[in-house]
């Protein structure tokens, strides 16, 4: 098949200007997104206490409910708790004050804090990969971004499926950079293609879905989308409070009991409650649910809804008899995050994660390459400008990770009551300070410099863990600390993935083409 030239070039040009325009914050978003596959195992890293936590009973989990509502009457409206478990050992229950603020409470803590429990690395990145770190506006933007990037996808695909067999594997390294560097772009972007729809799909879903909702709302529903919303989301049926005191006799033992109970006459053995909401607590009205995850499920997340007071089963979203809204909201979230499977699923959406922040970055560097003076030493200043901004941003954000990792270390050793603000000053200050260094320097030294800068920070994370905890790599294995063991091995190998890039980048500075932005007499035109 050969599409007439005039289409290519349409399609060229489409490909070209939307992944210019979302490459940036798609390459924040997959590289964030990359790290936040591991969420589940950085607050062991983070924090040594963490990982030696002793797993809370029940009964303590029950006096932390207990004091709660006793303590703050809009609990008692809407309160919700983690159940402890392998990955929080420790419970914690969170409800909104009358004046709309979150707060969090532990055994230790019954007042609460706006500040949820273990927040640091894992919600700083999440809030990366999902709104670049912008409140508001920022996930909305993000939407944007994912809907532009999948017209990226399907004008790329365009464009290479005529030659898509015979270039498939195709990787040419030699003195035709931008020959090897197109190669190793569409290798990637092929291969991973139909997880990169899903990604640029479930991305955009979750992103605008309220935005969505509020523009249907008034065209479609009449207004009354958001009375029935809570219907439609959650599982347990709204009931009014009745005023009237509830019998004594409900806890979170008879509770988590039931919902077992009720899951496996679903079929689900191995159904484990992870956390819940509870409604109209001390109400005979009371409602609650009960949210755990199964194995050998797309979205293993299901609930039960019970009568808080009797037990009596009120409705069910188990996988394999979920509504179809259910079903659909719960296998975007689990594609998206990768919360399926097991080990092996969460590293290779590690790999696609790192490979699509690749395939951003390759990308600016064709567009830079193919607009390259080839006669002259002096560059267009459009070419200048944008290798010093993928320079600055993209390499920039690397450090501003591997920074933030190790703020965390100092901060848990030396100001724990500061880490989470801590962390976010050190990321967005390195971050801000690489750009600008960049914008200081030719698009070649700033690459060389930040890459190396890169590499050294990113190998100062173990050694920042080992110092502030003690938990050396060999010594997190010899414990059995499996998941503070991999944080600081894949530091280590990111560590010299940038060293290996930062002497490739100034061997090409040294003996490549010197009319181009990547060499260092580069000067702009």
């Amino acid at each position: 098949m050969k599409l007439k030239s005039t289409t290519l070039r349409t399609f060229t040009a489409v490909h070209t200007w939307t992944g210019l325009v979302a490459g940036f914050a798609l390459f924040v978003a997959f590289y964030a997104g990359a790290i936040t596959v591991f969420h589940h195992d950085l607050p062991a890293w983070q924090s040594r206490a963490a990982a030696e936590q002793p797993l809370q009973s029940l009964d303590e989990a029950q006096r932390l409910l207990d004091g709660v509502l006793q303590r703050h009457p809009a609990a008692r409206v809407h309160v919700g708790m983690l159940f402890p478990g392998a990955e929080w050992p420790q419970s914690s229950a969170y409800w909104q004050d009358a004046r709309g603020t979150w707060l969090f409470a532990t055994l230790e803590n019954l007042d609460g804090s706006p500040k949820p429990p273990q927040a640091g690395l894992p919600e700083l990145l999440n809030e990366l990969h999902y709104s670049l770190g912008l409140p508001i506006v920022g996930t909305w933007l993000m939407g944007i971004v994912s809907l532009l990037y999948g017209l990226a996808l399907v004008s790329g695909v365009v464009i290479h499926l005529p030659k898509l067999v015979q270039n498939l594997f195709a990787l040419r390294p030699g003195r035709n950079l931008k020959q090897f560097w197109q190669d190793a772009h569409n290798v990637i972007g092929v291969l991973s293609l139909p997880m990169h729809v899903m990604f640029a799909i479930t991305g955009a879903l979750l992103c605008l879905l309220m935005v969505l909702m509020m523009a249907l709302n008034p065209l479609v529903y009449g207004g009354k989308l958001m009375e029935a919303l809570p219907m439609a989301m959650d599982t347990a049926p709204v009931r009014a409070a009745a005023g009237v005191d509830a019998p004594a006799g409900s806890s979170l033992a008879m509770w988590r009991a039931r919902s077992i109970e009720v899951a496996r006459a679903q079929g689900i053995d191995d159904f484990e409650p992870a956390y819940l909401k509870l409604a109209n607590a001390g109400d005979r009205n009371a409602v609650v649910e009960v949210t755990g995850e199964s194995s050998r499920s797309l979205g293993p997340l299901g609930s039960v809804a019970l009568d808080a007071n009797t037990g009596e089963l009120l409705a069910t979203q188990l996988p394999g008899r979920r509504d179809a809204n259910h079903a659909t909201l719960a296998a975007t979230y689990a594609l998206h995050f990768g919360e399926y499977g097991n080990a092996l699923v969460a590293w290779l959406y590690f790999v696609l994660g790192v490979g699509g922040a690749f395939l951003f970055y390759s990308g600016n560097l064709l567009w830079i390459e193919a607009r390259r003076k080839r006669r002259q030493q002096a560059q267009g200043r459009a070419q200048v400008n944008m290798a010093r901004a993928t320079v600055g941003i993209c390499i920039g954000f690397c450090v501003a990770v591997s920074a933030a990792f190790v703020a965390a270390q100092a901060f848990e050793a030396w100001a724990p009551a500061r880490v989470d603000a801590g962390i976010r000053w050190t990321c967005f200050l390195a971050w801000a300070g690489c750009a600008a260094w960049a914008a200081l320097r030719t698009p070649a030294r700033a690459a060389r410099e930040l890459l190396w800068l890169a590499a050294i920070v990113t190998a100062a994370v173990p050694v920042a863990h080992g110092l502030a905890s003690g938990l050396w790599p060999w010594r997190s294995a010899a414990s059995g600390y499996w998941a503070p063991f991999w944080v600081d091995g894949v530091a280590m190998a990111m560590a010299f993935a940038f060293a290996m890039l930062a002497r490739a980048t100034a061997r090409r500075a040294r003996s490549g083409d010197p009319n181009s932005v990547w060499a260092d007499s580069t000067a702009a035109g």
